[in-house]
């Protein structure tokens, strides 16, 4: 009786949860990307529109500030200090739009997909080494480096084409650093999406949009309204809201140099995009440098976290 009152302990199932964390860090990350894709896009679209680009930077604060408003409402203010919203706002909300915006002044979708998304799985290594002392594992020099030769062949085949283009290119590098040290940031903060969300879309546009209508150039006036509702719902919306959820939930799940791998796509995506839509071809070096970008992404997201 009492050999028999002694059960057997029961054999409990490994919990999911750590896989349907990681599966939703993914999806995250594969959404940011095709918000990214489409930013891009906008972005170069307005350069080619009857805006400045303090004039996108506006429209993009000031539909953020009305979801920022909403997300407020429902999940309350965002409990984050204010050297952690200014750290937050440095990266994502100022260096990474602005130089987007002011950079396809001067440079196509190709380069500032490469220059902006594509470096930034290696910059973010870097700055994660540099000052988190983050080792690079044998997989991740191997995904960097088939990442880095992909990049390589898009940027061959399209810098060449746009004489001058080099000051956007160093406008874009700037945007790059930006978003890493956001990347970085949010993963040594563990700053919840809702609240990195909700700050981002607030705080930028009581800080901008004064100084935009006191001193910035402005050729608003000039747009079609069509034009200012488009990029207002897309960079207000979809860019800070969408994508800035998106991001910090995939950073928060699944890590930085996971995270900034999957989102190595967004160059081969934006380039294969803005062939048709807005007429910048690429050549065999840009296609093969597509691919090799995806199967770099494919040996980043595997094997054990980053």
């Amino acid at each position: 009786m009492a050999a028999m009152s002694q059960a057997a302990p029961a054999v409990l199932a490994p919990s999911p949860a750590p896989a349907r964390e990681r599966a939703v860090g993914f999806a995250c990350a594969f959404g940011v990307t095709l918000v990214w894709c489409g930013f891009l896009l906008a972005a170069r679209l307005s350069a080619q529109q009857p805006f400045t680009p303090w004039d996108v930077a506006a429209l993009r604060y000031t539909g953020g500030f009305l979801c920022g408003l909403a997300l407020a409402a429902r999940f309350g203010w965002p409990r984050l200090g204010a050297g952690k919203a200014l750290g937050l706002m440095a990266g994502a909300a100022f260096g990474f739009p602005l130089a987007s915006y002011i950079g396809f002044g001067f440079a196509p979708v190709a380069h500032g997909a490469v220059m902006m998304t594509g470096l930034l799985p290696f910059v973010t290594a870097g700055l994660a080494t540099l000052f988190m002392g983050e080792r690079w594992t044998g997989r991740k020099l191997l995904s960097l480096a088939v990442v880095g030769a992909g990049i390589g062949l898009l940027a061959a085949d399209t810098f060449g084409s746009y004489p001058g283009a080099w000051r956007g290119d160093l406008i874009f590098l700037v945007g790059c650093l930006s978003w890493a040290g956001f990347t970085l940031l949010i993963r040594h903060w563990r700053v919840p999406a809702i609240t990195a969300t909700t700050a981002l879309a607030l705080y930028p546009a009581v800080i901008y949009l004064p100084v935009w209508l006191l001193f910035l150039p402005s050729r608003l006036h000039e747009a079609p309204a069509g034009a200012i509702a488009f990029q207002m719902a897309y960079h207000g919306v979809l860019a800070v809201v969408v994508a800035g959820f998106l991001f910090t939930r995939a950073v928060n799940a699944i890590g930085s140099a996971r995270t900034t791998t999957v989102t190595a796509l967004t160059p081969a995506l934006a380039a294969l995009l803005a062939w048709p839509l807005m007429a910048e071809p690429l050549g065999t070096a840009g296609l093969m440098g597509v691919v090799l970008v995806s199967l770099g992404m494919v040996l980043g997201v595997m094997g054990k976290r980053a």
